[in-house]
């Protein structure tokens, strides 16, 4: 069955979808403390008709059924990062919330989400209106805390996939800095699998005016992260994609003092399996083995976080691709390598058991030459074609699924 035609956004559909992003945009909140988003999700669906529930605590889903046919799931994210907005629009956001240690920050949808709910709340309307196109049921996920990749683990393990009907599919879409307008897509892996471990180095505190009584974690800390970025460079397959970055030191309290120990976060980006373990036990090895040659105890490393990488079921990739250049046009969409970002969106079609698809949008003004990227503190997409786009192109990979007899997995 050929996917029914995506028309564009009636005036006040766009109108709509504008002032509601502005407002999802100057009241952003911290990942797993969007309550007020919610909130605002609700009172979203609630004026369409659409019943929802909470998953998660603020998570928000909804079912809308049409008839027999095909269970499909839309994702979008809502959590926004601890920023300081510096892009100059008049509905930028001065908000501050409350860190996980404590402190107050600013908060910025500098990600994006902010668009992600705004689209995601459009195709339904535009889907709604559109009911005698389409039979089956739509599951939209509403999903908190991507940043922290805590949300989508969440919101599984408050049942779900139990709690709706199994989707047969679930579809997702990022925006990015790419030109507004535009798609992207990659078939088959996506986005890099994350690991992040913290390193404890061990020393011997001594005076810095004798350093030979001591054991000084700073300069083997020092040692170690030289020494890691050797591992994609000198032990890798060329061929074969991988990211270590060190974004945290600690150490010391006073510059005459060698402190007893040193802190550091490793970082870890791979597309494979294979590669994930190779990297990872690189990481240990070198760790423990510079700490052997200085004389200094056993460093501690601990594995704090990890996610799988985000797969483009293959076939479930080609076709919801087809859906969207057939809607936008071949010359705004196109086939790309996979990310080295990480996602957790890929969690959910897993657990599942099911094909998951996530495409890219792009946020960036035409022309513009070095746009400011996600999590950049200038990251403001131009209202239009970015939110047009993301709403019109989840809306037609939608139909194309409810608008397909039998789906197989593959």
């Amino acid at each position: 069955m050929t996917t029914p035609p995506v028309p564009d956004l009636t005036p006040e559909e766009r109108q709509h979808l504008h002032q509601f992003y502005k407002v999802l945009h100057t009241h952003p909140e911290l990942s797993m403390q969007e309550y007020r988003t919610a909130e605002r999700i609700e009172a979203e669906l609630e004026s369409m008709g659409v019943e929802s529930f909470r998953c998660a605590g603020t998570g928000v889903v909804a079912v809308v059924r049409n008839g027999e046919g095909p269970v499909v799931a839309l994702r979008a994210d809502t959590d926004g990062l601890p920023m300081l907005e510096r892009t100059g629009v008049d509905y930028a956001s001065q908000d501050r919330g409350t860190a996980s240690d404590g402190t107050e920050v600013p908060v910025m949808h500098g990600c994006g989400h902010d668009t992600h709910i705004a689209c995601l709340t459009t195709a339904l309307r535009m889907l709604l209106r559109r009911r005698t196109d389409w039979s089956g049921t739509l599951v939209a996920v509403f999903q908190p805390g991507e940043e922290v990749g805590q949300g989508a683990r969440a919101m599984v393990a408050d049942g779900l996939w139990e709690r709706v009907p199994r989707p047969d599919v679930v579809l997702g879409q990022h925006v990015s800095n790419q030109p507004s307008g535009t798609v992207t897509m990659a078939i088959g892996p996506a986005m890099a699998g994350t690991d992040s471990l913290r390193v404890t180095v061990h020393g011997k505190q001594a005076h810095g005016s004798r350093p030979h009584l001591g054991i000084d974690p700073i300069v083997l800390g020092a040692a170690m992260i030289s020494r890691l970025q050797t591992i994609v460079s000198r032990e890798v397959d060329a061929h074969e994609p991988a990211v270590v970055t060190v974004g945290v030191f600690r150490g010391g309290l006073k510059e005459n003092i060698i402190p007893e120990r040193a802190e550091f976060t490793v970082n870890i980006r791979t597309l494979t399996e294979p590669v994930r373990d190779q990297v990872l036990a690189a990481v240990k090895r070198i760790v423990r083995g510079e700490a052997e040659v200085a004389g200094a105890p056993v460093p501690e490393i601990e594995h704090y976080s990890q996610l799988p990488p985000t797969i483009n079921n293959v076939d479930a990739a080609k076709q919801t691709y087809q859906a969207i250049e057939q809607a936008l046009g071949a010359e705004l969409v196109s086939v790309e390598r996979p990310r080295m970002g990480s996602e957790d969106f890929g969690l959910l079609g897993k657990e599942a058991g099911v094909p998951s698809v996530l495409w890219f949008f792009g946020g960036a003004e035409a022309g513009a030459v070095d746009p400011p990227g996600n999590h950049s503190p200038f990251f403001a997409p131009p209202l239009e074609p970015t939110l047009s786009t993301g709403a019109r192109t989840m809306a037609a990979a939608a139909l194309h699924w409810l608008s397909t007899p039998s789906i197989a997995h593959g």
